[in-house]
């Protein structure tokens, strides 16, 4: 009696044994977006921060870093941070204990520039060395901004967002019947990089206030973007010349990607189905455009815009085939493109920063997916 009671005993624990190691497999797969958005963060701060001057660095080679009006500039260009900005936001969705948005927010005051007509920020560090003001740049920076607002109800970064807003309104007048300039002082352009996310600017500071008046600009800068830079499949064209209206035709997924986003937020605003008709199609149409190929078409960054899109449709359209369909290029770059550093190279062979924060940020939003969602095995 007392040996069958050892050998049943000795099958529990056999039993329990196994379902232990089932369940930490298990927990091993669902957590490998996350793993490895740890271990990229973890790279990047260890090759691309500068512990002495606080900067970031544009470029892994110092080789390789840019030169411009005479002397090199090695530090990160705006655009990288903010890239990095909304990357750390959405690792704090992930990791409530992550804690990383404040620094990026502090590394980004060294770009500040408060000249009139409005303050923005800069393409580079102002002490070192004052270049332009891009208006998309500032526009990635309020959507983040209204985002953390959203989610912490810190109303610094309300002020954030709504100061971005006035910033990008100086970019607008009459000319081709309305839309948003490129860069300030320079009126060759209207493009969809400056247009589709000044729509989601406004659209969030709408949701935040419901003032009208952020609803009636989102709706006019929306038509006039999908009258002049949409294509005929319903992707986006990248800019509009001043000059004779012609159309410069490059298709690059973050244009789709805030066209898209900026229809899925106008349903969720309105109700009206039209909105959700139109992101389906566009959804549709980009999904083989882009990932057709199992591999991405153009940087990580870019294709981290384009996933926002994919990401809130998801909402509303339950089907897996768009966020699957990018899975497939994600995990063909994790196995194919991370060199022994845990880096990954832009197309050009360049390590910089700005993809590595757009990589940064697929992850997180990844390791949101599949904590939420089957994604399937990933190796």
């Amino acid at each position: 009696m007392n040996r069958r009671k050892g050998s049943l005993v000795l099958i529990a624990l056999i039993v329990i044994f196994s379902s232990f190691t089932l369940v930490k497999k298990t927990n091993a797969e669902n957590n490998y977006y996350k793993n490895e958005m740890q271990h990229l963060h973890t790279a990047i701060e260890h090759h691309f921060h500068d512990a002495v001057s606080g900067y970031y660095f544009v470029d892994l080679d110092p080789a390789k870093r840019e030169t411009k009006f005479g002397h090199k500039r090695e530090y990160s260009w705006l655009w990288a941070l903010c890239a990095m900005f909304e990357a750390t936001n959405e690792i704090e969705k992930v990791d409530k204990n992550a804690h990383l948005v404040a620094g990026i927010f502090k590394s980004m005051q060294y770009y500040y520039d408060p000249a009139p007509p409005k303050p923005g920020y800069g393409e580079y560090i102002v002490k070192l060395s004052k270049g332009q003001r891009y208006f998309d740049d500032n526009q990635w920076i309020g959507i983040t901004g209204l985002d953390i607002y959203e989610r912490t109800g810190n109303k610094k970064y309300f002020e954030l967002g709504k100061s971005m807003y006035d910033f990008m309104m100086t970019a607008s007048d009459t000319t081709l019947g309305g839309g948003l300039y490129w860069r300030e002082n320079d009126f060759e352009t209207k493009n969809t990089c400056s247009n589709g996310p000044g729509v989601l600017v406004a659209l969030k500071l709408y949701k935040a206030t419901k003032e009208k008046k952020y609803l009636d600009t989102a709706l006019k800068i929306y038509d006039w973007t999908n009258k002049r830079l949409q294509t005929p499949e319903g992707l986006f064209y990248d800019n509009i010349k001043i000059k004779d209206q012609s159309i410069g035709k490059a298709i690059f997924s973050y244009n789709t990607g805030t066209m898209l986003q900026s229809n899925v937020y106008l349903y969720e605003i309105t109700g009206e189905k039209k909105y959700l008709e139109r992101a389906n199609k566009i959804a549709d149409n980009s999904l083989e455009y882009f990932y057709g190929s199992g591999k991405f078409r153009d940087g990580y960054w870019f294709n981290a815009v384009l996933l926002r899109g994919y990401q809130q449709l998801l909402n509303h359209n339950k089907d897996m085939k768009y966020v699957l369909g990018f899975k497939k290029c994600l995990d063909n770059a994790l196995k194919e493109n991370k060199n022994d550093k845990g880096l990954f190279a832009a197309k050009d062979g360049i390590y910089n920063l700005v993809e590595h924060g757009g990589m940064l940020e697929i992850l997180a939003r990844f390791a949101h997916l599949e904590d939420r969602y089957d994604l399937g095995i990933s190796k």
